[in-house]
């Protein structure tokens, strides 16, 4: 245990502080390597692992490379001023409109889409309202929570939604059966909290009248309409794959890569340019990282966790739902949201209750919003907002989501036993 936790704490630390430059997926195959040098993973581990994460990391490539040919043809930024003329200048109203904006784009175009292409698209907006830099903060923040706390409906809304679906075998419809009432109580009691929060740094009215014209940011209109539909076709063939059990990367890839293909043909973008900036650092991270962590599972870590977790489940539904939730929540702040959904979702494996698996994806994604490296798309997010000369400390970012996190994951776990 001793020599696992090790090789996973110097790991997780260069992941986040990046030294010398590293990059996260070769931190990671770095620490998975010396975790195989050292005992604590064998050949065998590393293959289950993989076994495990390829369907989850080919999927999210699939989803960023569209969320990038949809942001070169100007999707977003028009869905952002579109929200900001709905709101006719009050700032409240903007205020709830970007979050609803926000909780759209996780649910559809994952976590890491919504934080890491609408918050610059977002900035840039509020720069030329000409919004104070504690109301741009303010946006920033909440727009920031929501992309976590709604990336909840759909099996590919977030890495660790896929994981566990696929590690129980949880089919695409029964997953947003379960979870689409949760995802409505996140975002709505999400908005609720934030405002609460921030509500003095809103301002009453914003200058709407600075932002250009939806229509004239697009590139391609003709595209632009025709995205809609692909969405649709898109969505409906995830239904149609789950009821032949297909991997759900074989849509959200081949959608990605499908819709590239025509943006390239209609000469709206790039293909090679969209192939070579996608994160291909992630999937070496997924599966370097989940090696890492599998090595604590092979120390027994997730037996502890599993005899906590029986623990709990014999106290009755609510209890165990809420207290898995928040497990994964407070596991997810401290050591990563990646790692801690493979590590609760082996300790989970023997609990015959499957409302514990939601509970796990619960407060994995909301959980990693109480610190700045609980998950990959807030370090991302941060690394963002740096380069637009945007700095958030450990310290406020901390505060803010130690906060908002707590009620929000409670009130939202509640409806998870609820559904049940």
């Amino acid at each position: 245990m001793l020599i696992a936790s090790f090789v996973f704490i110097i790991t997780l630390i260069c992941v986040i502080w990046q030294p010398r430059g590293l990059q996260i997926g070769t931190t990671a195959m770095i620490g998975a390597t010396i975790a195989l040098l050292v005992g604590v993973v064998s050949f065998h581990d590393v293959l289950t692992v993989t076994r495990i994460v390829w369907d989850a990391t080919l999927a999210f490539i699939g989803i960023i490379i569209l969320s990038m040919v949809l942001d070169e043809i100007g999707f977003f930024e028009w869905c952002a001023i579109h929200m900001a003329k709905l709101s006719r200048g009050n700032g409240h109203r903007m205020f709830v409109y970007s979050l609803l904006l926000g909780s759209f784009v996780a649910a559809l175009f994952a976590n890491d889409g919504a934080a890491l292409i609408l918050t610059p698209i977002l900035l840039a907006k509020m720069r030329i309202l000409n919004l104070n830099p504690k109301t741009i903060l303010a946006f920033i923040l909440a727009g920031g929570f929501i992309s976590d706390s709604a990336s909840l409906p759909f099996v590919f809304s977030n890495l660790t939604n896929i994981v566990t679906a696929n590690y129980f075998h949880i089919g695409f419809a029964q997953y947003i059966a379960t979870m689409f009432v949760p995802y409505l109580v996140s975002t709505l009691v999400s908005i609720g909290v934030l405002w609460i929060v921030l509500r003095k740094d809103i301002p009453l009215h914003v200058e709407i009248h600075l932002l250009k014209n939806p229509d004239e940011v697009l590139k391609n209109k003709t595209l632009f309409r025709f995205s809609w539909l692909f969405l649709a076709l898109l969505l409906a063939g995830y239904f149609i794959g789950d009821t032949y059990r297909l991997p759900i990367s074989l849509f959200a890839l081949g959608g990605g890569l499908l819709f590239l293909a025509i943006a390239s043909m209609m000469k709206t973008t790039r293909a090679l340019t969209i192939v070579k900036t996608a994160p291909w650092q992630v999937v070496w991270f997924s599966i370097g990282l989940y090696i890492v962590v599998y090595g604590l599972k092979n120390a027994g870590l997730t037996d502890y966790l599993a005899s906590v977790l029986q623990t709990l489940n014999a106290q009755g539904d609510t209890i165990a739902i809420v207290g898995t939730g928040f497990i994964a929540a407070i596991l997810s702040a401290v050591m990563n949201n990646m790692p801690t959904v493979m590590i609760m979702d082996i300790a989970l494996s023997d609990i015959p209750h499957s409302a514990l698996a939601y509970a796990n994806i619960i407060g994995c994604n909301l959980g990693p919003k109480m610190t700045p490296f609980g998950s990959l798309a807030t370090l991302l997010w941060l690394h963002v907002l740096s380069q637009k000369g945007v700095k958030i400390g450990f310290g406020q970012y901390s505060l803010f989501g130690l906060s908002v996190t707590p009620p929000v994951l409670l009130v939202v776990l509640l409806s998870l036993a609820w559904v049940f």
